[in-house]
């Protein structure tokens, strides 16, 4: 059973001693279940979230975290162009363990709603560049993994053969990825400090009226280790439009050494999310987990219109994405992210008014509305172009990229919305005293989406 902010908060005491606690309330950013969380006003004015374990494995996540933030001394955050959450204390709930951490501003962009150009996908590349500019010596003299090229290579190769053992992946994958392990030129490449698990929602963003959506603050560092820079990117198999000035961004800001090989790891590092899936639940020994996994592994195998992963397939153009929408594959516990643990649902519409709030019209709609009623009932220029819905309803073309003719596995396997975690196969319920967090967070998400809408259309005129 959930436990209520005021449980929560009074616990706030026993890892700040002498805080006086003013208020709660629950956050407003969705979780996934396996915390409960709220936040704390203190009598000086300042946010700070506490979040409870639900489970063991929640528990490991959360000391895995408090030991990261920890390891991220003043000198390191000083290298950062963004917030990183302060880790203020650890206590107890009950029997659970509990992290307690100051509260991060800014909203969230989910990865397929990432405009390209300026603004949010560059913003993005720069940051995960400075992260991995960080010197090592912040992960080694925290006791942190450190993981050379070799190592990295040999983990891969143990879990393909692993996931291969359970005879449920597709003999075309194997290949595929054995044959991408054992490409030398695949796996000649610096190490660096990476969080292990970078997801489109650790970024947190506020809008300038100039640039555009800016990151401000990144979360979800449990994953701190020093190891391959790729494994920071896979997610951007799911940022259709921004992946390319995400890497752009990304490589312009960077200091170290040219990668060619880079995008080809983050494709097969994303692919393998699904093997670590079936793994998992091979291990525990759960068939709705295995069958899902391998549902999910035969709509990959299906959509791939090459087998090759190698570094001379990206300048050829001879590779198919590995998946569309990785946001939508399934999370192990290795690598899982609750958003919910260091930000509220920040109201982007205090940053972008509506015109239906202002009064005032929208040039660029109202052009496109005269446009329409001058044509009537033509057919429009884009009749006839395969794209795909959106969840507000539009559609959105398909670009020319490099995962240009891959097939949406999460509407295949029906996850689109929902995230799959460790020993779960569905999405988490919303808990049911709470409808008006989940409508701010609802309503928020919304005025995001109209803003990043308008914030493109200006950017392009």
């Amino acid at each position: 059973m959930a436990r209520s902010p005021f449980t929560l908060v009074a616990a706030v005491t026993a890892a700040l001693p002498g805080a006086e606690v003013t208020g709660a309330r629950a956050l407003t950013s969705n979780g996934d279940g396996r915390f409960d969380s709220a936040v704390a006003t203190l009598a000086d004015g300042r946010e700070l979230v506490i979040r409870a374990a639900s489970d063991d494995a929640a528990a490991r996540e959360l000391a895995e975290e408090s030991l990261a933030l920890r390891a991220l001394t003043a000198g390191a955050r000083e290298m950062l162009p963004f917030q990183v959450p302060t880790h203020i204390g650890e206590t107890t709930v009950g029997e659970a363990r509990a992290l307690v951490t100051d509260l991060m501003p800014g909203f969230q962009i989910e990865a397929g709603d990432i405009p390209a150009g300026r603004g949010a996908a560059v913003s993005i590349g720069e940051a995960i560049a400075a992260v991995h500019s960080l010197p090592a010596s912040v992960v080694r003299a925290a006791g942190l993994t450190v993981r050379d090229a070799a190592t990295v290579r040999a983990e891969i190769q143990q879990l393909i053969d692993r996931a291969a053992a359970t005879g449920r992946v597709p003999a075309r994958l194997t290949a595929r990825w054995r044959d991408a392990a054992a490409d030398d030129e695949l796996w000649r490449f610096e190490t660096a400090v990476t969080m292990a698990g970078l997801q489109a929602q650790s970024f947190l963003f506020e809008d300038d009226p100039n640039d555009g959506p800016q990151v401000t603050g990144v979360i979800g560092w449990r994953g701190l280790t020093v190891s391959d820079p790729a494994e920071d990117l896979g997610w951007l198999s799911g940022a259709r439009d921004a992946a390319d000035d995400v890497f752009a961004a990304y490589v312009s800001a960077s200091s170290r050494a040219a990668d060619d090989a880079l995008r080809v790891r983050a494709r097969l590092h994303a692919e393998l999310e699904f093997a670590r899936w079936l793994v998992h639940g091979d291990e525990l020994r759960r068939p709705d987990i295995v069958d899902d996994a391998a549902g999910l592994l035969e709509s990959l195998a299906d959509g791939l219109r090459s087998d090759d992963l190698r570094v001379v397939a990206a300048y050829t153009g001879g590779v198919d994405s590995a998946l569309d929408v990785l946001e939508q594959t399934p999370e192990t516990a290795a690598n899982a992210i609750d958003t919910s643990m260091q930000t509220d649902a920040y109201r982007p519409e205090d940053l972008w008014l509506d015109e239906a709030e202002t009064g005032e019209d929208d040039p660029a709609a109202s052009d496109a509305e005269e446009a329409g009623d001058a044509e009537g009932s033509e057919p429009s220029a884009t009749e006839g172009t395969e794209g795909t819905e959106g969840e507000d309803g539009t559609s959105t073309e398909q670009h020319g990229s490099w995962e240009q003719d891959t097939q949406d596995l999460g509407e295949i396997s029906g996850v689109r919305g929902s995230t799959r975690r460790a020993g779960e196969t569905g999405p988490v319920p919303a808990e049911p005293d709470a409808p008006s967090d989940i409508d701010s967070a609802e309503e928020a998400q919304r005025a995001a989406r109209a803003a990043l809408q308008r914030w493109t259309n200006s950017a392009s005129e």
